[in-house]
């Protein structure tokens, strides 16, 4: 890369970058060229493209050798803009140095200011400034950051000095200091250097700008920026611009001030000039918080009841100006704008604009708005708000003016917030819930046996597991919040009680879970409950006339049911049937059949859950209306609905007629070592068809009875489950459609169905043309064939799935964002064979990665029929489906 571009410089109302360069000059700089190129008022500067911090660390942290050479004729240039010369002992420039990656990263990286500051220049600047006190603060100011951000000496050293002068001094306030004062204090600094490094406070201008400019390079690998771009999910091979800007000091008395500005309001997306300004400050000290800012305009003043004036009314005309500039900045950019500004003595200067980050109500607020201004077009709007955020909209979350008592801090697996009684146990939950109790459950981990209770409770505390853990997965599926992972918990089943450090809290006490952001509260908090605002429905209005894919939900009680139509879903793309037996009256009758040693006694006990599965369907059906319902015959491993205590063996032998002695032998002879790929899926219904026989008769009775009720033609859709090959889902179809043809019969009605498989394993992707030959529908189901095409545990993975994404090995959690060259491929491969034998088969997908929305773009990508996820997370897939389908007639386009 030698002999490139690396430097572009702005200012004086002309740039050599522009707005579309972010990929190049990072959002800052991009942004302060596109200002300069409007005639903004923008201090002159240049930026160091992205493309030297990929040299950086390409090549053991050291800058191309014709860079100097680039910085140099820039840093003329500054100075024949601003009439002052870096480095100069009588006209000093003085330079401000940031990082600006091409996504915004608040404050994850690092920044100095006043740099070219020394034991000569300061003098320079005390006389030209007339304000000695002014210069020898800014000195002080500089030693600080620069030291600690370049020559890694901790800033509370200096705090530390600060704070013990003034104590000596008599003191209290920073602005009570003087010149001599901040000249003693900068001795003092520069004595902390030198015992902390063994060497002098560099003097030399030229030395400071490249340890600065090393240093904000560096900042792109620090732990908070790598965490940030995890989070964000921001590729560390983008890298960050450095940008050398003239400094403009908004620290000159009560003329000059530092402010943070918002077009419209980030938290509501009101049409208003929002934002704090200081008087005499730097912007550092509108972050420091060592003031309190004041109210940008009057309104906001009075609504904060402020006796502090308004810059509308301190500063008239700087505030003119602003509001003159950020018209203009919003309607060039059609975007509500954050901006940053300086006044120095009267004068106001921009020094960044970036699209605002803003709550998801905001961002409903502002699309739709911007689109009903003329702005912006209804699609353009329908793709300025991330999917991801409705999150915040659609669940119960903590008042913000709530006080937060943070007992521990674990995974933020299910998003929202509950309160509730302490229970260990899901016995004890739905106990709890009879009585009218609201109750969290905390377990170390949950299991299927908890479904009941995770049912009952308010939310789902765990001490283990992540992200896709069991506790997580269904929690999101019931639109619960969950916090798992929470390690610092210690519970104590037998005790009751659960301890973090020196707090113990015993079952029935009070605590309350944040789910988005992953705490654990001490007692009650305050909630506000989900608002689902007129904008909400006019913007998912416009989503659902553009996209192409139908979501669906993953339900099977009535209530997620009824939750998924009241979010949009248009119908049920994965009924798992093995969570309706786990209640409290159907798990003895289901233990009685998995138990049963023959065929009659399988039947017998098959026999009691048949009209309770009936009823389970006319319930689903009769919600849904007609719209399409996949229901998954019987699933998990058995030995998940086995009996483990001594009082629940008795029971269900005393219900067989058997010694507990027998039901123990033959609860032995279920015992699996890998239940994961044991007896499940359709191997239940090859090796006691009986059970497919039941559910299959409860399905057609079902949409007999409820297309009677409703009058709305039911077509169920059949999915047998974990196939891997063509033989083994004939043999079940055999008895399915068997049971159809007995219900029409006995029924005298007319039903129309089909019957489908879920691909979930390689051979089942890799056999789809002749398994398509027999089945009618392909569901994917993602996230167990994610564990058998990567030979990865969901939910072992947390203890080592952090260190693949950190060290790139993946770029995702697979069990989030679909693994796109390896599961990918083998869906792929899947739609191209199922298509060559049934050109038209309806092809969905219902793992988790149903209501992500970068799997959602994939699946738009190979033509997939519909999504289907969790009720809560229907809204999401609705707005991503929309956003694929539009970035598909685009890619198209271009």
């Amino acid at each position: 890369m030698a002999g490139g571009k690396w430097v572009y410089t702005f200012g004086d109302g002309k740039a050599e970058g522009e707005a579309g360069m972010k990929n190049l000059l990072g959002g800052k700089g991009a942004n302060l060229a596109e200002m300069s190129n409007l005639g903004l008022p923008v201090p002159p500067g240049f930026t160091i493209t992205t493309e030297v911090c990929t040299h950086y660390y390409d090549n053991g942290k050291n800058f191309p050798a014709d860079l100097a050479g680039q910085v140099k004729v820039a840093l003329a240039e500054m100075g024949r803009l601003t009439g002052k010369i870096f480095g100069d002992p009588a006209n000093p420039l003085l330079v401000s140095v940031r990082s600006g990656a091409r996504a915004s990263m608040p404050g994850m990286m690092d920044t100095v200011l006043n740099l070219g500051l020394n034991d000569v220049t300061v003098e320079a600047v005390a006389k030209a400034s007339g304000d000695a006190r002014f210069a020898w603060d800014s000195y002080r100011r500089f030693i600080t950051m620069y030291s600690n951000v370049v020559l890694d000496v901790d800033h509370g050293h200096f705090e530390e000095a600060l704070e013990d002068y003034k104590e000596r001094k008599g003191l209290h306030l920073d602005t009570d200091l003087s010149a001599d004062d901040w000249k003693v204090l900068v001795g003092r600094y520069k004595d902390i250097v030198k015992k902390a490094l063994g060497a002098e406070f560099p003097q030399e201008p030229q030395e400071q700008l490249w340890g600065a400019v090393g240093a904000v390079f560096s900042s792109w690998m620090n732990a908070r920026a790598i965490k940030y771009r995890e989070l964000n999910n921001i590729p560390a091979s983008w890298g960050t611009a450095v940008n050398v800007q003239s400094m403009v000091f908004g620290n000159m008395g009560e003329t000059s001030a530092t402010g943070v500005a918002f077009t419209r309001n980030p938290s509501t997306g009101e049409n208003a000039l929002y934002g704090e300004f200081l008087i005499n400050a730097q912007g550092e000290d509108v972050v420091a918080g060592i003031r309190t800012p004041q109210d940008i305009t009057e309104v906001a003043r009075q609504a904060a009841g402020s006796d502090k004036p308004s810059m509308e009314k301190a500063m008239p005309a700087a505030y003119a100006e602003l509001c003159r500039i950020y018209g203009i900045l919003e309607k060039h950019y059609r975007d509500m704008q954050d901006m940053e500004f300086t006044i120095q003595e009267g004068k106001l200067w921009m020094l960044q604009t970036r699209s605002g980050k803003r709550t998801a109500k905001a961002a409903l607020r502002i699309a739709v708005d911007l689109a009903q201004e003329g702005l912006i077009g209804e699609e353009e709007a329908v793709g300025r708000v991330e999917p991801g955020a409705l999150e915040q909209l659609l669940h119960p979350a903590i008042d913000p003016k709530a006080e937060r008592r943070v007992l521990t801090t674990g995974l933020p697996a299910s998003p929202g917030a509950a309160a509730g009684e302490i229970v260990f146990n899901s016995d004890d939950a739905e106990a709890a819930r009879k009585t009218g109790r609201k109750v969290i459950l905390v377990r170390v981990e949950t299991s299927p046996e908890d479904i009941h209770g995770m049912h009952a409770a308010e939310g789902i505390l765990t001490t283990r597991g992540g992200m896709t853990s069991h506790a997580a997965v269904v929690a999101r599926g019931m639109g619960k919040p969950c916090v798992s992972g929470a390690g610092q918990i210690r519970v104590d089943y037998a005790k009751g009680t659960m301890t973090v450090g020196p707090t113990t809290l015993r079952a029935g006490d009070f605590i309350t879970i944040d789910g988005t952001l992953g705490q654990v509260l001490l007692g009650e908090v305050k909630m506000q409950q989900p608002e689902l605002s007129g904008d909400f429905g006019i913007l998912m209005g416009w989503a659902d006339k553009v996209r192409r894919l139908k979501v669906r939900a993953n339900a099977e009680t009535p209530r997620d049911a009824r939750a998924a139509r009241d979010f949009g879903a248009e119908g049920i793309g994965l009924c798992r049937t093995e969570h309706m037996f786990f209640d409290e009256d159907r798990i003895l009758p289901m233990r009685e059949m998995i138990l049963a040693s023959d065929d009659k006694g399988r039947r017998d006990a098959l026999a009691k859950l048949l009209p309770m599965q009936r009823q389970d369907f006319v319930e689903l059906f009769t919600i849904m209306q007609g719209l399409p319902v996949t229901i998954r015959l019987l699933d998990p491993p058995l030995h998940e609905f086995l009996p483990h205590t001594e009082e629940e063996v008795a029971e269900v032998a005393r219900a067989m007629a058997v010694t507990p002695d027998v039901l123990r032998r033959r609860a032995a002879e279920l015992h699996e070592f890998n239940p994961m790929l044991g007896f499940r899926g359709c191997r239940l219904a090859v090796a006691y068809p009986e059970i497919a026989e039941m559910q299959a008769r409860a399905i057609f009775e079902a949409a007999v009875i409820s297309a009677r009720e409703t009058g709305k033609p039911v077509i169920p859709e059949v999915m047998v489950p974990l196939v891997m090959g063509v033989a083994e889902f004939d043999l079940v179809k055999a008895r399915i459609d068997a049971m159809a043809k007995a219900v029409i019969s006995e029924s005298k009605t007319e039903l129309t169905y089909q019957v489908g498989t879920m691909i979930e394993l390689p051979r089942a992707a890799l056999r789809a043309e002749e398994i398509a030959r027999s089945a009618e529908f392909f569901s994917f189901g993602t996230n167990d064939l994610t564990q058998t095409t990567l030979g990865i545990s969901r939910d072992d993975a947390g203890s080592f799935l952090g260190s693949y994404t950190a060290k790139g090995i993946l770029e995702f959690d697979p069990f989030v964002t679909i693994d796109q060259e390896g599961v990918g491929e083998l869906v792929k491969l899947a739609v191209e064979r199922g298509r060559r034998s049934r050109p038209r088969i309806k092809l969905g997908i219902c793992g988790e990665h149903g209501g992500d929305p970068a799997s959602i773009g994939f699946c738009e990508s190979i033509g997939l029929d519909y999504v289907s996820c969790s009720p809560f997370r229907v809204p999401i897939a609705r707005l991503a489906a929309a956003q694929a389908a539009l970035g598909a007639i685009k890619a198209k386009d271009a």
